[in-house]
């Protein structure tokens, strides 16, 4: 018991602030996405004895935070549906390293502001593997795996979502169409 108490504050030192930041990104919700890391981590209290070590533990529990962010966004439309009322994810909500300092955070801020109003004129799907393959650093075939996706469909997805993300550059700088950017 001692042993698997270890482990579980390993992977929680280890993967707690990639994994909120993995789910913020694809919720832009803060408390939605604090609730589902301490969800992520009750699945994986109750099933790291089944782990076979298949994939890498990050992959592993990526995964885990995946189904979370989908069964969360289900769970929303069905509330959605049946009150008629609307979804407002927070767009504008500050994610700081709470160490760093003033000036990085300004900069920092600054940048991740531009990078996701460029990611929202993209497609969940090309968000999802952007995020996935330049913000958390997964390589092509984990990003399948925690997608559960063909490793083709993430190359075809990453490239139709670099080529997106050029034209809205270009849109934004005035250097592009006044025309809508094909998805």
């Amino acid at each position: 018991m001692r042993d698997e108490r270890e482990e579980f504050e390993r992977l929680y030192e280890e993967y707690h602030a990639a994994l909120f930041q993995f789910i913020y990104h694809m919720l832009k919700d803060r408390s939605a996405a604090e609730e589902l890391v301490q969800e992520v981590y009750i699945k994986v209290l109750g099933s790291y004895r089944t782990f076979e070590g298949k994939s890498k533990e990050k992959t592993w529990l990526f995964s885990i935070a995946r189904h979370a962010v989908v069964d969360w966004v289900r769970k929303e439309n069905r509330k959605k549906r049946k009150w008629l009322g609307t979804l407002s994810p927070v767009h504008n909500e500050e994610v700081r390293d709470p160490v760093a300092l003033p000036e990085e955070v300004v900069l920092a801020n600054e940048d991740a502001e531009r990078v996701y109003r460029l990611l929202d004129g993209c497609s969940e799907a090309q968000r999802h593997v952007l995020i996935l393959r330049y913000i958390e650093g997964f390589n092509v075939k984990e990003s399948a795996e925690i997608l559960e996706w063909s490793e083709s469909k993430v190359k075809t997805t990453q490239h139709r979502a670099i080529k997106k993300l050029q034209k809205l550059l270009e849109q934004e700088e005035g250097g592009g169409s006044d025309g809508e950017v094909d998805r």
